[in-house]
This record gives C-alpha cells, structure tokens and sequence, in this order.
C-alpha cells in the first residue's frame, strides 16, 4: 500500500536557527528552512536522496535513539574531521571505545560506529561502511 510512497522522518529541536548551523554548517548538510514564525521549519537532505524533516518544540526532549546513521568510506577520518568542528563524541558505558570514542563492532553489525549529539540533544552516528 505505501511502498511507493515518498516517506520521510522527522525529528524535533529546542532551538531551529541553532540546528539549521549545526546541520548545514557544522555537517554540511544542504538545509533548506520554509515557513514563517512559529511555523518554522527545516528539511534536510541527504546525500541519498532522503529528505528529513526537522520542526522546532517548546519543549523539545532529546530522542533515546540514534535519529540519524552516516555510513562513511574512513570512519577515521570522519570522527577526526567533526572534532575539527568543534564535535564531541559520546561515550556510553558497556562499549569499548578506542581513544578517538570509536566502537569497533562487528558481530553482523557496522565494522565501527561513532555516536555524537546536535545543539538540542538528539544522537546521530558515524559508522564505517563494510
């Protein structure tokens, strides 16, 4: 019934002119902003062609899941660039990170995974594609 459809994802900020610069700036992501007002909001799009949606909330909680994967060709090279961007990584306890904060994985899983955070909370990843 829906598989032809163009669905999308969404999540949501505390701060929409803050994640527009993370987003665009900070990732490089192409960020597009329509609406006006409280009626503000921003697409972003992705290198695959997907389109997420991102929508300001009052109040915003940070999602308890990653809202967004990048597979990468060098891992390293990625975690060391959005440190260069002012990106902290995230170190969860029960993983052994390296002492970049890279999880080397496996197990059927991504070879290596990465998790960092945008301004409002929400986790995003890294991770080396096999």
């Amino acid at each position: 019934m829906l598989g032809q459809s163009q669905a999308f994802s969404g999540f949501s900020v505390g701060d929409l002119d803050e994640a527009r610069r993370f987003y665009g700036e900070v990732l490089g992501l192409e960020v597009e902003e329509t609406g006006q007002g409280e009626m503000r909001m921003l697409t972003l799009k992705l290198g695959s062609g997907a389109q997420v949606f991102v929508y300001p909330k009052e109040n915003h909680t940070p999602a308890t899941f990653t809202i967004l994967n990048f597979p990468v060709d060098d891992i390293e090279a990625a975690v060391g660039d959005l440190e260069r961007r002012g990106v902290t990584l995230e170190r969860y306890p029960g993983f052994d990170h390296d002492e970049k904060g890279i999880v080397r994985v496996g197990n059927g899983g991504p070879a290596a995974i990465a998790w960092f955070t945008d301004p409002a909370g929400n986790v995003l990843a890294v991770l080396q594609e096999n």
